[in-house]
C-alpha cells in the first residue's frame, strides 16, 4: 500500500471529520465519553481547522485513511506551543487503516514541516494512547511532563501528556 500525505481538500472535510470523531469516540478518548461530548463537534469541524492551520490527509488511491492538523509557529489553534514551536493536533487514523504506518506518515509530515521552518514541535496525548506514544518516541519526541495539563476544568482528572521535538 502506498500512503500519500497531502493537504486536505474541502471535499475531504466531511469524511475526515467523521474519521476523527469516530476514532476519538470509539477509543474512549473524549472527556465526557459519549456522543453528547462538546468536543465531538470540534473534531468533526475540519473546515474550521483548515481555515486557521494546515490539515493534512493520508490517502491510498482514493481511500482516505486519516488526517492531522499541523499548527505552525504562532498559529491561532495552538494550545501548548511556545514561540518557536509548531503543534500537532487531532491526529486520527480510520480503524480499518490502523497498523499500516498511516499515523507515522502523518506525524513525519508534520516533523518535516517544522524542520523546514526551523521550529520545534509539540503535541498532547492522552495517557492511554500507548500506540501513539511509541510512534512519537520512535520519531524522536521526548516527554515533557512539566508541560502536561488539564484542558477541561470541570474534569481535573483528565490529563494530557506533552511530547516535544526540538529542532
Amino acid at each position: 500500500m502506498t500512503i500519500v500525505i497531502r493537504p486536505a481538500d474541502p471535499t475531504d472535510y466531511t469524511a475526515l471529520g467523521e474519521i476523527t470523531a469516530r476514532a476519538y469516540l470509539n477509543d474512549g478518548l473524549l472527556a465526557f465519553g459519549d456522543e453528547d461530548d462538546w468536543y465531538l463537534e470540534e473534531l468533526k469541524n475540519v473546515a474550521k481547522r483548515a481555515a486557521h492551520a494546515e490539515v493534512l490527509v493520508a490517502v491510498s488511491g482514493s481511500e482516505l485513511l486519516g488526517g492531522v492538523t499541523y499548527v505552525p509557529d504562532g498559529g491561532p489553534l495552538s494550545e501548548i506551543a511556545r514561540p518557536g514551536e509548531a503543534e500537532i493536533r487531532m491526529l486520527a487514523v480510520a480503524h480499518e487503516a490502523r497498523g499500516r504506518g498511516v499515523g507515522r506518515a502523518l506525524v513525519q509530515a508534520c516533523i518535516d514541516r517544522a524542520s523546514a521552518a526551523g521550529t520545534g514541535l509539540v503535541l498532547c496525548t492522552q495517557p492511554t494512547m500507548h500506540t501513539a506514544h511509541r510512534i512519537y518516541e520512535r520519531l524522536g519526541f521526548t516527554r515533557a511532563p512539566e508541560r502536561d495539563w488539564h484542558p477541561v476544568p470541570e474534569s481535573p482528572d483528565f490529563t494530557l501528556l506533552t511530547y516535544e521535538l526540538t529542532p
